[in-house]
């Protein structure tokens, strides 16, 4: 529920209907506690746990509203008898009444049935509790009870979503997953469920046909493609930290079906986590074949290459002076006005800018991708499903991959 101002909760604090004949046959601090008990419950749907929770201004208006002066409320006990008897005029006038067992079992049936499947978090379904109290006219049990109702319903909530998700496992599915997690004599767990969990390490062939291989092995489990399709995405993500954590021996002390769904939950995020990683060494190797082409050309052609300085000027006196020698030699003409070593140099600069240059390490690029990474990019792309929303685009998708 929200919160109010100051402002709006002295303003909501003005006593109308029958109450003000309750308050009428009160005296004193009994007035004025009886009062401000019946303003706070109306706004709240609970009796206040002491004057603390009261404002001075909601006091000093109340006060002024029933003629009491404000100083009586020092007198008044909120844990008294008196207190007590007001706390059961105040329930029978507004039809309220105590949370009794009964109200809290089905408290926490409506809570199973509609809330903690979907929702996890105390906070979010301690208010459906008080909310759910208010509109049943229940007057909200204690904090310690209400948490007991909370937890109850989510470990309640929680024992349903088990047993659905494991319901849905076929028994060889079944099989395959508790195989993950070995045995007794096993501690360590299947070395395939260790490496399923493991982080992927850096850029490089070796990496990547690692990450296939743990792609394979998940996809091997035949964890179908629905399991979760009712489950919120947020209670996955938990159950698949859960297994993350919890070693092999960790898991084999639960129950079969809480072992499956928190397994099935990993394997279900693993094989998404999987495939963008995949995606992403499929983009970074391609760069790093170029990027290597690259260095490696250019470190070959560093050797002989030297920059030209003044290039226009020398070309055009080159172009001059052959235009102006007729038939005599290049040797008598060309050379004294540019050296030989200088037109060398000149050309190693064009290979190394030019399409020379961009041959080259398209013909390096092309011999590392068939020496090395050939037969890791050709496994990596028979694992992934390439589809596109641009109908412009399927054709060649299809025509790849078919």
């Amino acid at each position: 529920m929200r919160e109010l101002d100051q402002d709006e909760l002295i303003d909501r604090w003005t006593l109308i209907g029958k109450e003000p004949e309750l308050v009428a046959t009160k005296r004193g601090a009994a007035k004025i506690g009886f009062a401000l008990m019946l303003r706070f419950y109306t706004e709240k749907g609970r009796f206040p746990r002491g004057r603390s929770e009261i404002h001075d201004d909601a006091v000093e208006y109340v006060a002024r509203q029933i003629g009491v002066d404000r100083t009586e409320i020092a007198f008044y006990d909120f844990t008294g008898r008196t207190s007590k008897a007001h706390r059961a005029q105040i329930r029978e006038s507004l039809g309220f009444r105590e949370c009794s067992v009964a109200d809290a079992e089905a408290l926490t049936g409506w809570l199973v049935d509609n809330i903690t499947q979907a929702q996890r978090g105390v906070d979010a379904v301690r208010d459906h509790v008080l909310a759910r109290c208010r509109a049943e006219k229940i007057e909200p049990p204690t904090g310690g009870r209400v948490d007991r109702i909370v937890c109850s319903a989510l470990s309640l909530g929680e024992e349903l979503l088990f047993e659905r998700v494991s319901s849905r496992l076929t028994a060889e599915v079944a099989d395959r997953m508790f195989a993950l997690i070995g045995d007794a004599q096993t501690e360590d767990g299947s070395a395939v469920f260790a490496a399923i969990r493991s982080d992927p390490g850096t850029v490089s062939l070796n990496t990547m046909l690692a990450e296939i291989a743990k792609l394979e092995a998940v996809r091997a489990i035949g964890l179908p493609v629905d399991v979760f399709a009712d489950v919120s995405p947020k209670i996955v993500a938990a159950w698949r930290g859960r297994a993350s954590v919890e070693s092999p021996s960790h898991l084999r002390r639960h129950a079969p079906e809480v072992v499956l769904t928190l397994l099935a939950a990993l394997l279900h995020c693993r094989a998404r986590e999987l495939t963008d990683t995949l995606v992403e060494l499929l983009i970074a190797t391609v760069h790093r074949i170029n990027a290597r082409a690259e260095v490696r050309v250019t470190n070959q052609l560093i050797k002989e290459f030297k920059r030209v300085t003044g290039k226009e000027n020398l070309l055009f006196r080159v172009a001059e002076a052959t235009v102006e020698a007729g038939d005599k030699l290049v040797r008598d003409t060309v050379f004294p006005v540019a050296p030989q070593q200088v037109l060398r140099d000149l050309v190693a600069e064009f290979k190394t800018s030019g399409p020379t240059y961009q041959r080259t390490v398209k013909a390096t690029l092309k011999g590392s991708y068939t020496n090395h990474y050939r037969a890791g990019l050709i496994k990596l792309l028979s694992v992934l499903e390439f589809r596109s929303n641009n109908t412009a685009h399927r054709p060649v998708t299809s025509m790849l991959w078919s």
